[in-house]
């Protein structure tokens, strides 16, 4: 073998031991220091994203509030469907907290999605089936045939991009919480209760809870035999305020736009609430202040005139005095119109980093 055929077999095994060192060794974020550097190392980088968000809990939250009439803008039953998917991506992709579906029909109003409701499509209640898909689309997967009954309304649910929300996650995926569902496998008394977690094997919780109940669960990070024991039912808001993790969406059905802010689940209410119209103030010119619970609110077809024109308990003269900003989110339009499901993808881009600034 001459000198240049055999520098050329030195060069490839030179090549193919750095392939497969690399290989070895992939690159994962390394956070002690408080700086982001990238180092190499075998740990998978799942582990070291869970490390990062470790005390860094997220204690404000982020609602939205909009009529179900949108889905009456839709020709057909697949149309309505597929526009409720494009509003619960947008809810997720922004982080959104809770979603409010309020009426702005005036009569005829309901809050629960629970029964039978005479009639889908253009002939049926838009607030519900909206609130049903979307809450639909929240469930993990694993998770959708213990609460979602076959329904006209999920006719083509199934086919709507998924969400892929943290708590999506596959059987395999390691993480330090998981959704679940109460089953009715016995246990001795005192012993807490079995829970399916999307997992090969159920897990024990501390607990004894009602079966067909959707629960919350911290599981057990010791060793890998005892995994599926001794875990703990939490609130569903602690895997966002201990560590940071977006955790999908509450769904609510409200009768009114008053009943918005009335029925607010947290104990001292919104202390931001945004309206967002045309008419209001370029979003430009407004800085957001601090706040624990920021709500915004979505106009229909009509806009939050009509909204409040339906609601006979508000006695405003004007939508914009019924919060504290009142916001045109996109000035300078080039359409006449934009719709809901464009209004939140615009206005949620825009108040994302006054968002961001008024926490810091």
């Amino acid at each position: 073998m001459d000198t240049s055929q055999k520098r050329k077999k030195d060069k490839k095994k030179d090549k193919k031991s750095k392939k497969k060192k690399l290989t070895q060794e992939q690159p994962v974020l390394d956070k002690s220091d408080g700086e982001d550097e990238v180092q190499y190392g075998t740990k998978a980088v799942e582990d070291v994203l869970n490390e990062a968000i470790e005390d860094k809990g997220r204690p404000w939250t982020v609602s939205v509030a909009l009529p179900g009439s949108i889905l009456d803008n839709a020709q057909s039953l697949p149309l309505r469907t597929y526009l409720a998917g494009q509003i619960a991506r947008a809810l997720v992709v922004f982080n959104v907290d809770e979603v409010i579906v309020f009426d702005e029909s005036g009569y005829d109003a309901v809050e629960s999605t629970e029964g039978t409701f005479q009639g889908i499509g253009r002939k049926g209640n838009a607030n519900v089936q909206l609130a049903r898909i979307l809450q639909y689309l929240e469930c993990p997967q694993y998770l959708r045939k213990n609460f979602f009954p076959k329904h006209p309304d999920l006719q083509y649910a199934g086919v709507l991009n998924p969400l892929d929300c943290p708590h999506h996650m596959r059987a395999e995926a390691p993480s330090s919480y998981r959704e679940g569902v109460v089953l009715k496998k016995q246990i001795a008394v005192g012993k807490g209760s079995y829970v399916d977690v999307g997992k090969t094997k159920e897990v024990q919780i501390d607990k004894q809870l009602q079966p067909g109940l959707r629960v919350t669960v911290r599981m057990n990070e010791g060793a890998e035999t005892s995994e599926f024991k001794h875990c703990k039912v939490v609130p569903p808001s602690e895997p966002r305020t201990n560590a940071g993790l977006y955790w999908g969406y509450s769904v609510r059905l409200a009768s009114s736009l008053g009943s918005v802010f009335t029925s607010c689940p947290y104990k001292d209410g919104y202390d931001l609430t945004i309206g967002t119209s045309e008419k209001g103030e370029n979003v430009d010119d407004v800085e957001l202040p601090e706040f624990r619970h920021l709500l915004v609110v979505f106009g229909g077809l009509k806009g939050l005139e009509n909204s409040l024109e339906a609601d006979e308990k508000l006695e405003v003269p004007e939508p914009s005095l019924l919060f504290d900003q009142y916001l045109n989110t996109c000035p300078n339009q080039g359409s006449g119109t934009i719709r809901t499901e464009e209004a939140i993808l615009v206005t949620m881009s825009i108040l994302r980093p006054k968002i961001l600034q008024a926490i810091s």
